[in-house]
């Protein structure tokens, strides 16, 4: 009897080469021990922090990864925007202005046959004046609903309270929405009452001697000097952030949600 539930991995933001290593190390045994179905990753800070590149993204592919969301950095790397235009699977956020290059959802199916919707939104409290996420991220979750009923939302957001606000919004109405953006995972990860799964930051993957994936000194020299030192990225305790959903596949509703957070 085929399995009734389907397995998406959401890899939290990944942060310069170190990041990259960790996912390469552990991406294929972590498919492997929770059944996979679909791998989704943040990739806006590949490229040295900031940005990606095509060769990193089709790198991500590559490994495994089925759909790379972006962020406020999606288009920190100039030569990348071309790609953002031509890729159905690296995503930007969708309330961003129509002129922007990229795209905000994407419809792709599992190994299985069974078609997942990726939708990628940002937030506006302490971030830049965009389009409203709520009402952006309603209309198109109406549209994705008539061809999928699983839905997956990465809101990459600095506020919790926007972050819990938009996911009890959209409770019932998508599988699960799940933060980015602090680089520091979250323990509150639940279901809502009507079935969506939700935690407020899957995390980093990458450094975590760090500050947020920075060398440390160098944090610590901006934040006394109030200069604007260059950043580097660090180095050393690599870790993995990222969550597993179990959804329904009839249904959409999130079965279960759990936090990972693997040297």
């Amino acid at each position: 009897m085929p399995e009734k539930n389907i397995h998406i991995l959401f890899i939290a933001d990944i942060v310069g080469k170190p990041g990259l290593d960790i996912v390469t190390a552990l991406l294929p045994g972590l498919k492997k021990t929770h059944a996979v179905d679909l791998c989704v990753a943040n990739g806006e800070n590949m490229d040295g922090g900031n940005g990606l590149t095509e060769q990193l993204a089709k790198q991500l592919f590559t490994l495994g990864v089925d759909v790379i969301t972006g962020g406020n950095h999606s288009w920190g790397n100039a030569a990348f925007r071309q790609y953002l235009n031509t890729s159905q699977r690296v995503l930007r956020p969708l309330n961003y202005p129509s002129e922007a290059p990229g795209s905000g959802y994407v419809i792709v199916p599992t190994a299985r046959g069974i078609p997942v919707a990726v939708l990628n939104l940002q937030g506006r409290t302490f971030m830049y004046a965009i389009d409203c996420p709520f009402r952006v991220g309603h209309d198109a979750v109406q549209r994705l609903r008539e061809k999928t009923a699983i839905i997956v939302v990465d809101f990459h957001a600095e506020a919790t309270a926007e972050k819990a606000a938009l996911g009890w919004y959209l409770d019932g109405q998508i599988s699960a929405l799940i933060g980015t953006h602090t680089h520091v995972q979250t323990a509150d990860e639940r279901i809502f009452p009507k079935g969506t799964a939700f935690i407020t930051d899957a995390g980093m993957t990458g450094p975590h001697d760090s500050v947020i994936g920075m060398d440390a000194q160098v944090a610590i020299k901006r934040f006394t000097t109030v200069l604007p030192e260059k950043y580097r990225i660090a180095s050393s305790n690599l870790r993995l952030n990222a969550c597993v959903v179990q959804i329904d596949a009839q249904t959409g509703r999130a079965v279960k949600i759990t936090r990972l957070n693997l040297p």
